[in-house]
């Protein structure tokens, strides 16, 4: 609480202003569903209880509006997942269980992946500074003796994120396996991912 200098009473702290946060929140629901050139910017002022010249005040774009939902989402992705360098198979195995809970965040990320493949990243993109944090985990820990160093750092990352995502990168895969497979449950493709994860980095002993 905020002492008033003037009548010495207690005065309530200043209402965090929410809008920006709304806007955030239905503008990645809109991406989601809709991609990029199909997404609106009234549809997202509705659905954030604003309006639509609120959202261009906080955002220049809806290319601008889109970057900083994806690149929120990568930050969020990497503290909900956890890389541990010494430990892949489990980085893989707790990444399949993020898209498998969140399928429409996946369409997100593919969405920018499809309609914006020659954006270049700025100095201070948050995207960016989640993957060089990763490469250099994974550096430490083939210094360290724990990981083979013959694979460059950058490949086993993008290598092992491209396993942990073949199922929600490949629906119709997942569709087909659902009654194809000999084993159809979730937690055994979820096993294929690891294991093919092991079998390329095994664990740190």
């Amino acid at each position: 609480m905020i002492q008033s200098r003037d009548s010495g009473q207690t005065a309530a702290p200043a209402a965090r202003d929410t809008t920006r946060e709304r806007i955030l929140t239905a503008a990645m629901e809109e991406f989601a569903r809709h991609g990029i050139a199909g997404a609106r910017v009234d549809r997202i002022a509705k659905l954030a209880r604003t309006s639509k010249e609120r959202v261009y005040a906080y955002f220049r774009s809806k290319d601008a509006l889109y970057a900083d939902v994806s690149a929120r989402e990568y930050v969020v992705i990497a503290e909900a997942t956890q890389l541990d360098p010494r430990d892949l198979p489990g980085y893989a195995g707790r990444l399949f269980d993020y898209f498998v809970a969140r399928p429409e965040h996946h369409r997100l990320i593919a969405w920018g992946r499809l309609e914006l493949p020659g954006t270049t990243a700025v100095a201070d993109d948050p995207t960016q500074a989640v993957i060089a944090r990763k490469i250099d985990q994974l550096r430490e820990v083939q210094q360290a003796g724990q990981l083979d160093r013959a694979w460059d750092p950058a490949d086993v990352l993008a290598l092992v994120n491209q396993i942990a995502m073949t199922w929600a990168s490949q629906p119709e895969f997942s569709e087909a396996a659902a009654t194809l497979a000999v084993d159809p449950t979730t937690a055994a493709r979820r096993a294929a991912v690891v294991t093919a994860v092991e079998q390329l980095f095994p664990r740190a002993r």
